[in-house]
């Protein structure tokens, strides 16, 4: 069994924000094949899906971004699962519009609901797909990440989301080694 967490934060003001891109991704793995239905559990939105006949687990905690870990503990504790079986799926400033990234673990780049994860799990070796919200600029990063998609990003956004979608799919069937070589590519991302 595979676990894959959507960070983001609850609520109709945080939907469609930059911040949010893991919820959307969460959203979109739940609705593709038989669909999966979201219960309230382990303070988040749980759902499970089938992904190549292999059960996965979908979680969005609802603790807002930086308390992520509380939610992702509980849930791991339950299900008895080891780090290597989670996948984070992040926003990330450093990373261009639409281009996807992911690791096998590592240091959380500033992104502090990855650093609340690894602090509630005791490690930062758990694997992570970041997804590229763009470099805010001049504006100011909290303003930034909770401001949503302009024009051409949002089409950019939504191509990225399904080869994401994709890459979960390599990882829950491959693993982490076969994910990252077919998606960390620098052609990752169409640009608009």
């Amino acid at each position: 069994m595979k676990l894959v967490v959507g960070l983001g934060n609850p609520g109709t003001k945080y939907q469609g924000t930059r911040h949010n891109v893991g919820f959307e991704l969460i959203d979109r793995l739940a609705s593709g094949g038989r669909g999966a239905n979201f219960t309230r559990k382990f303070d988040g939105r749980m759902a499970e899906t089938e992904i190549d006949f292999r059960r996965v687990l979908l979680l969005k905690p609802e603790t807002f971004m930086n308390l992520s870990g509380r939610s992702v503990s509980q849930a791991v504790r339950f299900f008895k699962l080891e780090p290597h079986e989670i996948l984070a799926v992040c926003d990330d400033l450093s990373l261009p519009v639409g281009k996807i990234r992911i690791r096998p673990g590592g240091s959380d780049g500033g992104q502090k609901g990855l650093r609340d994860i690894a602090a509630h799990l005791g490690t930062n070796q758990f694997p992570r797909l970041r997804i590229g919200i763009g470099d805010q600029g001049d504006t100011d990063a909290v303003d930034f990440v909770l401001s949503r998609f302009r024009g051409p990003e949002r089409a950019v956004i939504d191509d990225s989301l399904i080869l994401a979608s994709q890459a979960v799919a390599v990882w829950v069937t491959q693993g982490i080694d076969p994910a990252m070589n077919r998606f960390n590519g620098p052609t990752n991302i169409k640009q608009s």
